[in-house]
């Protein structure tokens, strides 16, 4: 399965608790990652220091649905179920 275009979903609405290149102490929830481009696109994919993290994170239709709106909507309400101490 490929990614949705435009979508970028999972580098803006997951928080990322491991350094990222260009955001040293991770990435929080609903903050879109500074190596996405204006195409949510990201700058870094497949090169060196491209972190495991991303590289492990697979689009299915289980996380992300056949459209950009519902992997917004359901990778939001992964986030609130596995942050502890969040408010809901």
């Amino acid at each position: 399965m490929e990614c949705h275009k435009n979508c970028a979903a999972c580098c803006i609405v997951i928080s990322i608790s491991t350094p990222l290149p260009n955001m040293p102490e991770g990435k929080p929830a609903g903050i879109r990652c500074v190596n996405l481009d204006e195409n949510n696109l990201c700058t870094i994919h497949d090169k060196p220091n491209y972190p495991d993290v991303c590289r492990n994170f697979k689009m299915t239709s289980d996380t992300c649905g056949n459209n950009a709106d519902y992997a917004f909507k359901h990778l939001h309400e992964i986030e609130l179920l596995t942050t502890p101490n969040k408010i809901k």
